[in-house]
């Protein structure tokens, strides 16, 4: 008796190019995916389309332009300078949209997970919006913002599903941005979204890691100083650079190395073996602290409301140390470090529970 062939289902998942958080962070969707049946097709371009491919080899990567957003060399005109360039993103949103009613056709595609892309929108298939800030923190206050989460949630309620990243209860990681008193239709809260996985007695390999990450120009300004401050302290040290697809490594003094890019099992290991992680408070990166319970210094990206936000909420739930970019002194953040009360994440919840709402979501195709 012969069964008949059921093709895999066909989902599409395009990164916000953000940072590299918004790729790192659909790398444990995409193999729960794959795990569950699924043929996946990826849309990036430039370092976001690097580090998937890195990770995915035998994975398609259809080229789609991003967002393309500039930043300020100061963090004062952060906010200043995204409003300036609102026209070219609602212009990209609507490129992306008519984009993706011809990638559907021609690729037979049958859902698309939108990980903060504002078009992915689809009236004839199910389509998932990822997004930890509901309420888009900005340098201009409450009016402001409370016009931005309506112009959000305008756009979120035109996709099938809003999945949050985070914890839905008081244990959480990212306070109001992703728990606002109203939530858009269709929430589903996945918990803790990361690529790493915990291991068992890892030997220790370096008092610390410094992860460099984030737009330009801050993410070299943050490079520059972590290099001027590092290359004469008498401590094993591991600095990345964050920038995938450029080999380069380099020993800047005995025991201090400094390496453009890890892949995830990599960095795993590394986050593993180091007793205190420097880092931006990226939320990707944070809940990657959060899965490997790793003590860590936060320097916020200066001007980013949402970074600073989130650099104050950790440190006032006593999960990690934070200081702004321009009182950054390594050798006095290491000595702060050394005597500040870490609280555990261990008590945050499910850090698998994602898994669950992608082979539900599989499953529905």
């Amino acid at each position: 008796m012969s069964t008949s062939y059921q093709a895999p289902k066909k989902v599409l998942i395009v990164p916000l190019d953000w940072g590299l958080g918004h790729a790192t962070r659909d790398i444990p969707l995409i193999y729960e995916l794959l795990n569950a049946g699924c043929e996946v097709i990826i849309a990036a371009e430039g370092k976001h389309a690097a580090l998937l491919q890195q990770e995915f080899p035998n994975i398609t990567i259809l080229p789609l332009p991003g967002y393309r957003i500039q930043y300020a060399q100061k963090g004062i005109f952060f906010g200043w300078k995204i409003i300036q360039q609102i026209p070219k993103i609602y212009k990209s949103v609507t490129f992306e949209n008519n984009w993706l009613k011809k990638v559907v056709k021609e690729y037979k595609i049958d859902a698309v997970i939108s990980d903060n892309r504002f078009g992915l929108y689809h009236p004839g298939i199910p389509t998932v919006f990822i997004s930890h800030q509901l309420l888009i923190k900005t340098p201009f206050g409450g009016p402001i913002e409370r016009l931005l989460q309506r112009i959000n949630y305008r756009y979120i309620n035109r996709y099938t599903a809003c999945w949050v990243p985070d914890f839905q209860g008081e244990n959480n990681l990212s306070g109001e941005l992703a728990h606002p008193t109203n939530l858009p239709k269709n929430t589903a809260y996945l918990g803790c979204l990361s690529r790493f996985v915990e291991k068992e007695n890892v030997e220790k390999k370096y008092d610390v890691l410094v992860l460099i990450s984030g737009p330009e120009p801050q993410r070299t300004n943050f490079e520059q100083l972590v290099l001027a401050q590092i290359k004469d302290l008498p401590i094993t040290a591991l600095i990345v650079s964050g920038k995938p697809g450029e080999p380069f490594e380099h020993e800047i003094s005995p025991g201090i190395q400094h390496i453009n890019h890890l892949d995830a099992a990599s960095l795993n290991d590394v986050m593993l073996a180091s007793d205190l992680v420097i880092s931006r408070t990226g939320y990707t990166t944070l809940m990657d602290l959060a899965k490997l319970d790793k003590k860590s210094v936060l320097v916020p990206t200066p001007g980013q409301s949402e970074q600073e936000y989130l650099g104050k909420y950790f440190m006032d739930k006593g999960y990690a140390y934070c200081l702004p970019q321009h009182r950054f002194n390594l050798p006095e953040a290491l000595r702060l470090a050394r005597t500040f009360k870490f609280r555990s994440y261990k008590n945050n919840g499910d850090m698998n529970a994602y898994k669950k709402i992608v082979r539900d979501f599989a499953e529905s195709l």
